[in-house]
């Protein structure tokens, strides 16, 4: 189980696959650790050196204090928590994917640390993703009950209604990984969602970038994705039938044989 310091938190990491290859670096979103990917890994681990992390406040990452009333995390904070990740691991550029907050984490690190990005792939991610209000209220509710009063109510925004059916095991196990971070850590992105606003970010990327959102996305749906595909320069959109939120859960076939057509031209 690996640890490390990385600016000023201990991050919880895993690092796989040839030590030769290219480092392809997850990011996960909101609410999971990073064995939201854990059915991708072992698909795409023969060709690339595969690095997740649990995003600050998330799994077993420290959750710095956001104080009631007080400023939360940033994006500038989360890309230089990854950027961090990457220094103390001796890892110079890596393909960067991100999911959700973690797309977004990479759109703002490929905006003011382009010599570290290799190439994004954005899932189920946008430039906005609001209304403010929304991520408002989810705050105040954590704040007054705890993260485990609204971990089942984000479940249909992430799956399909054909998974939600038919995974309930697997749907609780997801409800569990949200109620299990930390109260701060969840404020905090959540903070970093509500405040954020790439647009400016996008225009300004210059690596291949490829842009992949599920159909029945609920919480960042197609129209959002292809508007952030129209916002950077020559990036691609791909967009996976019958997947919600979190296709490296529902479709991770699907995912992986996007990603490895993609990155060859990268």
């Amino acid at each position: 189980m690996p640890f490390i310091r990385a600016g000023a938190i201990t991050v919880h990491y895993d690092l796989t696959g040839p030590a030769e290859a290219p480092v392809l670096l997850f990011a996960n979103s909101i609410g999971t650790s990073f064995h939201v990917w854990d059915a991708v890994v072992p698909l795409l681990s023969d060709r690339f050196r595969l690095l997740r992390y649990d995003m600050r406040g998330h799994g077993l990452t420290d959750a710095t204090p956001v104080p009631d009333g007080g400023p939360g995390y940033s994006m500038d904070d989360l890309a230089d928590d990854a950027a961090a990740l990457l220094d103390a691991l001796g890892i110079a550029r890596a393909h960067v994917c991100g999911l959700s907050i973690g797309g977004m984490m990479a759109q703002r690190l490929a905006a003011k640390a382009p010599e570290r990005v290799a190439s994004l792939i954005l899932c189920d991610t946008a430039s906005v993703i609001g209304p403010p209000e929304v991520w408002q209220t989810r705050i105040d509710a954590i704040r007054a009950r705890g993260l485990a009063s609204i971990a089942a109510g984000v479940m249909p925004r992430w799956f399909t209604k054909r998974f939600l059916e038919a995974e309930p095991d697997r749907v609780r196990g997801y409800v569990n990984m949200v109620a299990r971070n930390a109260d701060e850590g969840y404020i905090g992105c959540a903070m970093a969602i509500r405040d954020a606003d790439l647009r400016a970010d996008d225009a300004r990327i210059t690596c291949p970038t490829l842009v992949i959102v599920g159909d029945q996305d609920a919480a960042t749906p197609p129209a959002q994705a292809e508007a952030l595909a129209k916002a950077i320069p020559g990036a691609l959109l791909e967009i996976i039938p019958d997947a919600g939120h979190i296709p490296c859960v529902e479709q991770p076939e699907t995912l992986v044989a996007l990603i490895r057509t993609f990155l060859p031209a990268a």
